[in-house]
């Protein structure tokens, strides 16, 4: 059974997104991703961002020409987006205005669209729905099961 239309439009974009994303970790919003890196962290910022960067275009490029593993792509890129999360959050609670998230209701807001973008990669790659496939179904009244 092929890749739903839809499914392959959603993956592509998703793809393209986290490719375009992680050459801006390289270049032109370097800065602006270090202030999503804890201070406590103990890793050098700059090379998270860089690390982060790299990852981001390996999976953005994973998702365009792996097709045939992109239900394993799919949950890596899901996983990533969870491990992401907590820059996002510490963004907002040490107010760290970046990406033109310059006031609090602006950065809690973004902190709703990481659970989406784990849905989309989730969604996209066509994880979701066989998760609910898998699911045992009871047996249909009037048949043994």
């Amino acid at each position: 059974m092929g890749e739903p239309r839809l499914r392959l439009v959603g993956r592509v974009l998703l793809g393209l997104f986290l490719t375009a994303a992680g050459v801006t970790h390289l270049g032109p919003l370097r800065t602006e991703f270090r202030g999503q890196v804890p201070s406590w962290f103990p890793v050098d910022a700059d090379l998270v961002v860089l690390v982060s960067g790299v990852v981001e275009i390996a999976l953005g490029l994973a998702l365009l020409a792996l097709r045939s593993r992109r239900r394993v792509v799919g949950v890596v890129v899901a996983l990533f987006f969870v491990a992401i999360f907590p820059g996002n959050l510490w963004q907002y609670l040490d107010g760290v205005p970046a990406f033109g998230l310059d006031d609090d209701r602006a950065r809690l807001t973004r902190l709703f669209f990481q659970p989406l973008l784990v849905g989309w990669a989730l969604w996209a790659t066509g994880v979701w729905p066989r998760v609910r496939q898998l699911s045992p179904r009871p047996p249909a009244p009037g048949r043994a099961g």
